[in-house]
């Protein structure tokens, strides 16, 4: 997979018909941060053995429920996925964030860059407990950052990552206007980036300093949406963001 910035895809190309997946192969569980608050997610068991996961992770003030309906997506192309609510989050579709709410009784801090022992600590247990084949983390705005300050520290050992939607979030954290960057630097693995088609420039420096050759930065024909929310199908252009993300991932399972 080439380096690429992808402008345009043939929407004709789009897989048009997902299979229906049930989600009663999703349960919710439970598991320690590394302060020792128990964070929540969501697992969607894996329609095939030996399967590779993917952890997903939400934006800002949201929750797991950011992925109630790519989650089943995601199964269909043969993946097993875990859904994790950090504890810099809120509610979305319905869906609490118990974590965030955990660390309130805790008076824990909440903010963007207190979510990433919990994000760390997700991607250990779906490595010790489900042993996928490869391990894919995927971030949503503040979360699609930390993914690539993670795979750039080499935090933990990750295959490839999928970000919807980084910038430079962390200032307010005490972190430098260019903490992203600087991580983005050293990654050695696959990328995906997209966001909006407005965001573009606030992850374009971002981007062309990522080291790797199998990168692809996503350009919509249309405005897009802010985070992961633009796969969601309310959304006209999902479709084309769709196809992006499964050529990406498709890359991966031959690679």
């Amino acid at each position: 997979m080439k380096a690429i910035f992808i402008k345009v895809l043939a929407t004709s190309l789009v897989c048009l018909l997902w299979p229906i997946v049930s989600l009663h192969a999703q349960e919710k569980i439970n598991f320690s941060s590394e302060d020792g608050l128990m964070v929540t997610a969501d697992h969607y068991a894996p329609a095939v053995q030996n399967a590779s996961y993917v952890v997903l992770f939400h934006q800002a003030g949201w929750s797991r429920g950011e992925y109630r309906e790519i989650a089943p997506k995601l199964i269909s192309l043969g993946f097993g996925v875990v859904a994790v609510d950090q504890r810099s989050g809120g509610k979305v579709n319905g869906i609490d964030n118990e974590t965030y709410a955990a660390a309130l009784k805790k008076n824990a801090k909440v903010d963007y860059i207190d979510a990433l022992p919990d994000m760390l600590s997700a991607i250990e247990y779906v490595d010790q407990i489900y042993k996928p084949r490869k391990l894919i983390v995927w971030g949503s705005s503040y979360s699609a950052a930390l993914v690539l300050h993670i795979a750039g520290e080499k935090l933990r050992k990750i295959d490839a990552v999928l970000s919807f939607s980084p910038g430079e979030y962390f200032t307010g954290s005490g972190k430098p206007g260019d903490w992203v960057k600087q991580s983005a630097q050293k990654i050695d693995i696959p990328v995906f980036i997209t966001s909006a088609r407005s965001e573009i420039r606030v992850w374009d420096d971002i981007f062309k300093v990522i080291p790797v050759a199998d990168k692809a930065g996503f350009v919509p024909k249309g405005a897009g949406q802010h985070g992961a929310r633009t796969l969601w199908s309310k959304f006209p252009d999902h479709q084309e963001y769709w196809q992006a993300v499964e050529h990406f991932l498709k890359n991966l399972s031959v690679s």
